[in-house]
């Protein structure tokens, strides 16, 4: 099953989640490529739900592939706002003009 959920790879992600600049957004899958587990972006979510007991981390700045934020986390959308990022009519981040490029 691959590597076991550590410490190492929980911080391994928030220190990706943490190079996200101010304005800009990443999905739970760039970020589970940039640590080279291309198939984990739900694990990549799984540690973003828990990263609180680890720090202050701005995982507000992630979404899923389509702009989509996180469900039942309203205050994530404020704080996209808040950093000048806009959301289309269908209520999705602009990935093509909002998506960091790493």
């Amino acid at each position: 099953m691959g590597k076991i959920l550590d410490e190492d790879l929980i911080y391994e992600i928030l220190s990706v989640v943490e190079e996200i600049p101010e304005g800009k957004v990443a999905s739970y899958g760039q970020i589970a490529r940039l640590i080279g587990r291309d198939k984990n972006s739900r694990l990549v979510g799984k540690v973003l739900g828990m990263a609180e007991f680890y720090g202050k981390y701005p995982c507000h700045r992630v979404v899923n592939h389509a702009g989509r934020t996180a469900p039942g986390w309203r205050e994530q959308k404020i704080l996209l706002e808040d950093e000048g990022i806009e959301f289309k009519t269908n209520g999705c981040v602009d990935m093509k003009h909002y998506q960091w490029e790493e």
